[in-house]
């Protein structure tokens, strides 16, 4: 089962922190597996096969390969929102959010243009931490007056409370294909 073989390489390749951080450079956010990409997408199309979705939206740059692999399955346009203003840029949605990695904030951007309130919206990223990149994603549809459908991560890490933030922002459909339950003492602890 795929799921089994996305948490080997997280067991095998990932890489724990101090204070809850998961580094997975080595196949997901720096070094890619296309083929483990593609995996990750079919396992997308199973779990919200059952949405109507128009558009696909992440946020730079982890979330750009699951994303763009999903969207070339779907046959869909994907939107990344960019953490910084580009000076091309002028009619745009503005979202606060915070890096729970970098620790750090910053403004999320969108461009008017792409995102409507014709959209309905499926947005994809790598992680699910402290959830404010994704409250920040919920922020921009509701100044667009678009639907967000649901949200997918490739892992969750649960102790972070991500998925409260964000079910409390009104997200409906949530879906994680790994759920980390600990990293306490440097060991992955999958739900």
């Amino acid at each position: 089962m795929f799921i089994d073989t996305l948490k080997e390489r997280i067991l095998k390749e990932g890489k724990c922190f101090e204070g809850g951080v998961l580094k997975v450079d080595r196949f997901i956010n720096h070094q890619m597996d296309p083929y483990l990409m593609k995996q990750i997408s079919i396992e997308f199309i199973r779990r919200f096969a059952d949405l109507s979705v128009n558009k696909i939206v992440t946020v730079e740059a982890s979330g750009i390969a699951p994303a763009v692999m999903l969207g070339y399955q779907m046959e869909l346009p994907v939107v990344f929102v960019k953490k910084q203003q580009p000076s091309t840029m002028s009619d745009m949605y503005v979202a606060h959010s915070r890096s729970f990695t970098k620790q750090c904030d910053y403004n999320m951007v969108i461009s008017k243009e792409f995102l409507t309130s014709d959209d309905h919206v499926l947005f994809i990223d790598d992680f699910l931490a402290c959830g404010s990149a994704g409250k920040g994603i919920v922020d921009l549809c509701r100044q667009a007056g678009a639907t967000i459908e649901g949200m997918g991560f490739i892992i969750e890490k649960e102790f972070q409370m991500g998925r409260h933030v964000l079910e409390a922002a009104g997200v409906k459909r949530i879906e994680s294909l790994a759920i980390i339950e600990s990293l306490d003492n440097g060991q992955i602890k999958f739900k």
